[in-house]
């Protein structure tokens, strides 16, 4: 077996479809994780306290994912039914790549204009992954999801560091790239060095999603023509129904929207959470690199691990590290403290996530993937919208966010325990002999 085998990028069609997640992955890192809530925290919502910049910014990721939660299954339909996943993926591209590269306007006080841009570019990338991640079950055979989907992720790290790393050498030293420097600048200059990352960001998001365009094909289309927004309606209340009919897939949609709305949580809200403790910025942008270039070699070892031991145990594995990383994070003090917590998600993040994607895409029918990951997508979201809003509440009630870093625990010992009930073989029967007979 080649090496290209042994990580599931034999084919031109699977590197190609894998360099989308090294693409997105620099909006994600550097926007949602990283550079943009310091920025949101510290610039444009400098006015306010801290708590309220964090409870404001919490409120703003929960709007977009509410957005993008409604769309997802009606823009599946679509997609599947007219055959056009890779359009509607391309018209989110623009818009979100559109959105990052306006936050290059953003200065001291416009908290409104960033909260703003920042739901329009969320809604984007999320709304990407729908048609993205539809396209696994057409491009990978069966037995080589777990292998694809673990590269996505693997590459999707080293294009997200990578892109974070730049930036952070031309914010941290602006007179080793020729940007303004020196204690005397004015607002804008002092600004430039960040501002130019989020240019950056719109930019490699919009060129290295370039492959998945030109040797991705398009699936068959499900149906004939367009479908109306009726339509689109009409169908979703038949794939509803037919969602029913695969009932372990279903329960795996229900284990994933518990056990990811703690793994969502920890991913957006850990920086401003290490900002609201005043630990120093080199500690938060360390912790960030280090879960980047940690998680490429685990996101393909949790590919190696399911071959092993199967996708639903190693998904297990990760769940019980981030009950552990909660616990933790609750007594969270000191830099060092934040260090090691990264660290711990590095290892588990991104294999417990990309696993969960091909289980689920092993136990619904190819000809319906639009549409079934369009209900994934919502699951995805719904996860996104309860964390951050429990942390919003939690700070409202308390004023802190330490309560809400222990509360995540529920979630992962709920979500592991529906996902201790799927049976995968059954599901992934029931899968298949719902496809066509290709001759």
């Amino acid at each position: 077996m080649s090496l290209l085998d042994s990580l599931g990028l034999h084919r031109k069609e699977l590197r190609a479809w894998a360099m989308y997640d090294w693409a997105n992955s620099a909006m994600v890192t550097v926007v949602v994780t990283a550079i943009f809530p310091i920025y949101f925290s510290s610039v444009a919502a400098a006015d306010l306290p801290k708590s309220e910049a964090t409870y404001r910014y919490a409120l703003a990721t929960t709007l977009a994912l509410a957005v993008i939660a409604v769309l997802a299954p009606i823009l599946g339909a679509i997609a599947d039914h007219a055959g056009i996943k890779k359009r509607l993926l391309g018209g989110f591209l623009v818009i979100g790549a559109a959105a990052v590269a306006a936050m290059f306007f953003i200065e001291r006080g416009d908290w409104l204009l960033a909260a703003g841009l920042f739901v329009i570019a969320n809604i984007a990338v999320n709304g990407s992954y729908v048609f993205y991640d539809a396209f696994l079950p057409h491009i990978a055979e069966p037995e080589e999801m777990d292998r694809v989907s673990t590269a996505g992720y693997a590459l999707g790290y080293v294009g997200g560091g990578l892109l974070l790393a730049l930036n952070l050498a031309w914010i941290m030293k602006p007179a080793a790239f020729g940007l303004p420097s020196g204690p005397d600048l004015t607002p804008a200059q002092a600004t430039l060095p960040t501002r130019i990352a989020f240019l950056s960001v719109a930019v490699w998001w919009a060129v290295f999603s370039i492959p998945l365009f030109r040797h991705v094909r398009e699936p068959q289309a499900t149906g004939t023509g367009r479908l109306s927004l009726g339509g689109a309606f009409r169908q979703l209340g038949v794939t509803l129904r037919e969602l029913g009919r695969f009932r372990q897939g279903l329960l795996m949609l229900i284990a994933f929207l518990i056990y990811n709305d703690g793994i969502g949580t920890i991913i957006r809200m850990a920086t401003i959470y290490g900002e609201e403790l005043q630990l120093d910025r080199t500690w938060l942008i360390a912790s960030i690199m280090i879960v980047q270039f940690v998680g490429v070699p685990f996101s393909f070892a949790f590919g190696w691990l399911a071959k092993k031991i199967g996708a639903k145990r190693a998904i297990f594995f990760g769940l019980v590290a981030y009950a552990g990383i909660s616990v933790l994070g609750y007594y969270m003090k000191t830099g060092t403290d934040f260090l090691i917590l990264a660290l711990l998600v590095g290892v588990v993040q991104g294999g417990t996530q990309a696993l969960s994607r091909s289980l689920f895409a092993s136990m619904i029918p190819r000809q319906k993937s639009a549409e079934f990951f369009g209900f994934f997508a919502v699951v995805e979201k719904f996860a996104g919208i309860f964390g951050p809003a429990v942390f919003a509440q939690v700070i409202a009630v308390t004023g802190s966010s330490r309560a809400a870093i222990l509360s995540i625990v529920v979630f992962f010992v709920l979500g592991g325990t529906l996902l201790h009930f799927v049976n995968v073989e059954d599901g992934q029967r029931a899968a298949r002999a719902a496809e066509p007979v290709t001759t």
